[in-house]
């Protein structure tokens, strides 16, 4: 088994690709071990020390590490921990992935799925290339708010991302929308 690995924006994460399914269908994120749970490979991979965050897609693993902690010295022992869940035959995560975007009901339903269509069809695989992921999290008087994950949260140039990159997208094809702003988890 032969692992790529590939920098991201974000000098933190590092995306790792086993050059087969991770994920069948949506994305998983494990922002801390106590999250892992669900997750053989994701409690595998925190079991390296200096590993903060461990975020999947469809054929790729991002793993975040802590400030200090050098790839040098941990990426080995990653790489290691990501052969031996494929060899194990586990699944990477036990249950329901999430499709990632969270539910909205009211008077603005039109809308919102306009935003999730763009999201999903414009912005979404581009920022799984880079590692990350955004979904849409709430909709409220004009202000969508979007929740950043994997190699998107903590990334030095995610502002500029949603800010010059998604919010102009959004503003140019639906009109209602006047701003973008991250959530936290």
């Amino acid at each position: 088994m032969f692992i790529q690995t590939e920098s991201t924006p974000n000098p933190a994460t590092l995306k790792f690709l086993p050059g087969q399914s991770v994920l069948e269908v949506g994305t998983a994120d494990f922002p801390s071990p106590d999250t892992a749970e669900s997750s053989p490979l994701a409690t595998r991979i925190f079991g390296v020390e200096g590993v903060t965050g461990v975020f999947m897609g469809l054929d790729f693993v991002t793993v975040t590490k802590a400030d200090g902690v050098e790839w040098d010295h941990i990426k080995p022992a990653i790489l290691g921990a990501i052969m031996e869940h494929y060899q194990s035959g586990a699944k990477a995560v036990e249950g329901e992935a999430s499709s990632g975007h969270a539910e909205h009901t009211g008077e603005d339903g039109e809308i919102v799925g306009q935003i999730k269509e763009l999201l999903d069809t414009r912005v979404r695989p581009a920022v799984a290339q880079d590692g990350g992921d955004i979904t849409f999290h709430g909709f409220d008087r004009g202000v969508v708010y979007l929740h950043m994950q994997g190699a998107c949260a903590g990334c030095p140039s995610s502002t500029l991302t949603l800010k010059m990159g998604i919010e102009n997208l959004l503003r140019h094809y639906i009109p209602e929308v006047l701003e973008v702003r991250p959530v936290a988890a």
